[in-house]
């Protein structure tokens, strides 16, 4: 995907450069804070804690949910008329994460507005890039159906048990976005589409000390209250979505 002209960050080639023996320079200010509030926010005060103390626990265990139930959706089309988009559901999809780090992914109305959904997923950003480079991604995220008295948004549920491209990685995680967050967000305000590399931790020297990014257009289709997902939109018309991620209860 070509960055825009106007974006800040360094381009996606400068991420192949051989290790220099310099030392990395140290990330620049931090931006001031101009991203505002989402339309239709959904964000609320009272925030589930108990998952923000036990999160780091349930990234280590191990999944027991069967076999991922992914939608069939061959040659990658979108769903039958069954299936709906809502009104202003192309939405903004930002992934990113060190290169030996987990990706996360930020959900926003648009490239101006603060994120509507941070999830940090269990894979490494640069496995993350080998399987885009090897195809079409799937990424599907699974929860249990709640009490019929709890009632909750499908994007706010706080954990998630993730495969990808059918095979089992461990737990998502929905976290409120930290101030190193928005400050990437920040950083691309300028970006619609486009992938590429951001100063990242000052103490580490080459690559690995770099936050890569690819901020794509994203169709959202829901299903139902219990199944949503976001169409990766590629910039050629004529080819499938590159990645699909599926938000289901089961």
């Amino acid at each position: 995907m070509d960055q825009d002209s106007q974006s800040t960050p360094r381009a996606s080639s400068s991420s192949s450069s051989s290790f220099s023996s310099k030392k990395t320079p140290p990330p620049p200010p931090t931006p001031q804070l101009s991203l505002v509030e989402p339309a239709n926010s959904t964000k609320k005060k009272n925030r589930t804690r108990v998952f923000r103390v036990f999160r780091n626990v349930f990234r280590s265990f191990p999944i027991i949910t069967p076999a991922c139930k992914l939608p069939s959706l061959p040659g990658g089309r979108l769903p039958d008329s069954n299936s709906r988009i809502i009104p202003g559901s192309r939405i903004t999809g930002t992934l990113f994460g060190y290169r030996k780090g987990r990706v996360s992914i930020s959900i926003q109305e648009n490239p101006r507005t603060l994120p509507t959904v941070v999830i940090e997923l269990a894979l490494q950003t640069n496995v993350l890039q080998k399987e885009m480079n090897l195809g079409m991604v799937r990424i599907a995220l699974e929860c249990e159906k709640r009490d019929k008295k709890e009632k909750i948004n499908l994007l706010e549920e706080p954990l998630w048990s993730m495969y990808c491209n059918g095979k089992k990685s461990g737990y998502g995680v929905k976290r409120e976005a930290t101030e190193e967050d928005l400050n990437v967000m920040e950083i691309l305000k300028p970006v619609s589409m486009g992938a590429g590399v951001l100063p990242g931790k000052s103490d580490v020297e080459g690559p690995d000390g770099e936050m890569t990014y690819m901020r794509a257009h994203f169709e959202r289709v829901v299903k139902s209250k219990d199944a949503e997902t976001l169409y990766m939109l590629s910039p050629d018309a004529n080819d499938g979505p590159e990645l699909s991620i599926f938000f289901v209860r089961i």
